[in-house]
């Protein structure tokens, strides 16, 4: 069994994406406390396993190596745990989903909190949070998904775009109900393939356990009250 450090707050937030991608693929791995993060950070970059500015950071201990980014750990997670398709173009979405994913939580924290949430700011972002549920739904019609069965990609099994999408829309909308209720109407495919990842028994276990570790957090702070405010 492939062993793995994994460095990320103890949040589901970007690090989430990653533990799905390990629970799903039965990989074990260790997770880093935020003193152990920050004794990283604080180092100079040349003095660090992999230069970064923030987490997450993933070591393959099996092959001494370290690489930081969310969609960057994704791809290498996907190509030494055989989750990756054969195909160029269909690797090449796989990078696209991963990226996109990054950018939608971006856009959801306002920039991992430069601001805060107000009433009038989720109004006029809830159109552009429909046209992303979309992308991801066009992406998966096209490759004939629907509610009730199919993945994003066409493949046969499911597959780090799939394990991406799934998390990324099923952990928000565990703790956004108005976010839920968008999805459900918006994106139905995709929240049909969110919800039969997450009946699977190692990410049904996984979500147990983030809800036993993190409760009800999604990316802390501020810009989470903020969020909750006009999303919960």
């Amino acid at each position: 069994m492939r062993e793995f450090d994994l460095y990320y707050w103890p949040v589901p937030f970007r690090g989430q994406f990653l533990r799905a991608i390990l629970a799903f693929a039965n990989a074990r791995w260790t997770e880093h406390d935020a003193d152990a993060i920050a004794a990283l950070m604080d180092r100079p970059p040349a003095e660090q396993p992999i230069a970064f500015m923030g987490p997450p950071i993933l070591v393959d201990r099996q092959r001494d190596f370290a690489v930081s980014q969310m969609p960057a750990i994704a791809l290498y997670l996907g190509e030494q745990l055989h989750l990756l398709p054969a195909a160029a173009e269909s690797r090449a979405l796989t990078a696209k989903v991963a990226n996109d994913a990054n950018d939608v939580i971006d856009e959801l924290t306002l920039d991992g909190g430069r601001e805060m949430w107000t009433a009038e700011k989720w109004e006029a972002f809830v159109p552009r949070l429909q046209k992303w549920m979309r992308i991801f739904e066009t992406l998966g019609e096209r490759h004939g998904l629907t509610a009730d069965g199919g993945f994003l990609l066409g493949t046969a099994e499911p597959g780090v775009a799939d394990l991406v999408t799934a998390t990324l829309w099923s952990t928000m909308a565990d703790r956004f109900p108005k976010i839920a209720r968008l999805g459900e109407q918006t994106a139905p495919a995709i929240w049909g393939l969110a919800r039969r990842l997450q009946e699977t028994p190692r990410l049904a276990a996984l979500k147990q356990k983030s809800l036993s570790d993190y409760g009800d957090a999604y990316c802390g702070g501020e810009i989470e009250a903020s969020l909750r405010k006009v999303a919960g």
